[in-house]
């Protein structure tokens, strides 16, 4: 049993994740706690390369299996290289993205199947699972608005996708709240950033305060 505590955020595209997480981050930080903040697909070296592949526009031709071996394959050397060590030192690991996005995404939304997506995935992650998941909520219609409107976000292949696909992974995120009620926590990602910041604030609180008694 690790000593730190693993904490994921997911979402659809455009649901502000990663702004939301650079300031909790920051928070954790002025705090005085052990803190290390990263992403899927990359985080470290190789991982950030078969990220580049994988997110590259000019590679549409990209089968759903091959994608999903390659978030698996990715998220395997990140997990042995980053998060398990930071969670050895008892670091509060904060990561944009894990096992969560490859159901949503290609379990559900590319139609390959939840638990075939989660078989491949149980040989990537050897049963290391997040303490806690926070959710960020918001219609495929105002994430794919928010991304049109910012010219600094990086544009991958995902964006690309039909409004269809993007309700697919809206839906999938939904069905993994229900069958994780205990490790996924939801908050509404169509309030203004402070607002969300504060939420996901207080949720990120709760779980350092439960995982402190336990």
């Amino acid at each position: 049993m690790h000593k730190g505590i693993f904490i994921t955020f997911e979402g659809p595209e455009g649901a502000g994740k990663t702004t939301v997480i650079a300031e909790i981050y920051k928070r954790l930080v002025a705090e005085g706690k052990k803190a290390i903040l990263t992403r899927e697909p990359g985080g470290i070296r190789i991982s950030e390369k078969i990220r580049n592949i994988i997110l590259d526009n000019e590679h549409q031709e990209m089968d759903g299996r091959t994608e999903a071996l390659l978030y698996a394959a990715a998220r395997r050397q990140h997990l042995v290289e980053k998060i398990i060590p930071a969670l050895e030192e008892g670091n509060i690991v904060l990561c944009d993205r894990f096992v969560d996005s490859s159901l949503a995404y290609q379990g559900y939304a590319r139609g390959l199947g939840m638990d075939e997506v989660m078989s491949i995935n149980a040989f990537a992650i050897d049963n290391t699972m997040p303490d806690r998941t926070v959710y960020f909520d918001i219609t495929p219609e105002e994430g794919l608005r928010r991304i049109s409107k910012n010219d600094e976000r990086e544009q991958n292949r995902l964006d690309n996708e039909t409004l269809q696909f993007h309700h697919k992974v809206h839906e999938g995120y939904q069905l993994l709240i229900e069958k994780f009620p205990d490790r996924i926590v939801s908050t509404d990602a169509s309030q203004p950033l402070s607002e969300v910041t504060e939420n996901v604030w207080k949720i990120i609180s709760s779980q350092l305060i439960s995982n402190k008694n336990s």
